[in-house]
């Protein structure tokens, strides 16, 4: 059936117009500490304003230039475990388009931004989930934990409804749904708060998988498994 393209080095033809931000998620145990690096795909357009960067300089972050991204250091504490975000913005420039596959693959998370006044910023999204999924070499799709945020609430004239995006929310994965506004700092700590804890989750869930799958060394079958 119809489907992403064989993988390759890179998708034939341009790029799809993007004005979205696609933020992914990844965590690292080193030394003891966990830490959780986020990488931000955006672009400027009908998105208006950029989420994280703008909550990064609100917050006092810890701001490096690199060669056509911004990195970006800060701790966070979820539900009492401390972990150190790292946000990598690529700014969403064509030029710079290679960087998709080293910044997505290995992600735990993905957040998916669109702009609640931009309904083409809405019914872009799918096409979004797609192009992290092929880049970041997803296994599990249908189990992958996305965040999706409706971004702007701040503005009056909205195109998109609350209940609409819950409704594609609830369709396309049962994925949490956020409404922040970068303008006036409206959740957009709780979106990355709330993006730590479904990665928790997931390795949570893989953990009791594990400790839940035993095999019978004499016959050679499997005990019992408390996952599908």
């Amino acid at each position: 059936g119809a489907g992403l393209p064989a993988r390759r080095a890179d998708l034939p033809g341009p790029l799809p117009s993007l004005s979205h931000c696609i933020g992914t998620l990844k965590r690292i145990k080193q030394q003891g500490k966990e830490k959780t690096k986020i990488v931000a795909k955006t672009q400027l357009g009908s998105l208006g304003y950029k989420l994280l960067p703008i909550w990064c300089c609100n917050n006092e972050w810890e701001i490096l230039a690199l060669k056509g991204v911004e990195f970006l250091n800060r701790d966070l504490e979820v539900d009492g475990r401390f972990v150190t975000l790292q946000i990598w913005d690529t700014a969403g420039q064509e030029r710079f388009k290679s960087l998709r596959t080293p910044f997505y693959r290995g992600a735990d998370c993905c957040l998916l931004t669109f702009s609640v006044d931009d309904r083409q910023s809405f019914e872009n999204l799918g096409n979004w989930q797609k192009e992290f999924i092929y880049y970041a070499d997803v296994k599990d799709p249908e189990h992958f934990p996305f965040v999706v945020l409706g971004n702007k609430v701040d503005k009056e004239d909205r195109q998109v409804t609350t209940e609409e995006a819950q409704a594609w929310c609830m369709e396309n994965g049962d994925y949490p749904y956020l409404e922040t506004s970068a303008k006036d700092d409206t959740n957009v700590t709780v979106a990355f708060e709330e993006a730590v804890r479904q990665v928790l989750a997931v390795e949570e869930q893989l953990e009791h998988c594990m400790l839940g799958h035993t095999i019978d060394l004499n016959s050679g079958s499997k005990a019992g498994s408390s996952c599908c």
